[in-house]
């Protein structure tokens, strides 16, 4: 699974292609330069390397994802658990909270997620 990690400009640029997909390549690259400032031959240069990846594919000049935001996302959070937190879930919320007030909204969400997720 390590072909799931983005570069912070690779994951931009992904968030692009998930926000407008399907989308024309040279679309796209008018698109990065508006966004993210990027020359046309960055944006062919990572589209290439990310679509060796398995992450996103460029047929007939139209590029699409082949990987999902929610699976990126939980491979990056699993990955800064496991590298941060010695792959303790509990470590890492402490950590997250310790400076920060729950709105009741927000613990009642927490609250139900952990009970969905319980053995």
């Amino acid at each position: 699974m390590e072909n799931l990690k983005l570069y912070d400009g690779e994951f931009k640029f992904v968030s692009l292609v998930w926000e407008y997909e399907p989308i024309g390549s040279g679309e796209l690259a008018k698109l990065c330069l508006e966004r993210l400032g990027w020359k046309r031959t960055t944006v062919y240069t990572v589209l290439k390397k990310l679509s060796n990846r398995g992450i996103l594919q460029n047929q007939n000049a139209v590029v699409t994802s082949l990987v999902g935001r929610e699976e990126v996302q939980r491979y990056e959070s699993q990955s800064v658990i496991d590298r941060t937190f010695d792959s303790s879930l509990p470590q890492f919320v402490a950590a997250f909270l310790q400076d920060r007030r729950l709105s009741e909204e927000e613990a009642r969400q927490l609250k139900s997620l952990i009970d969905q997720h319980k053995e």
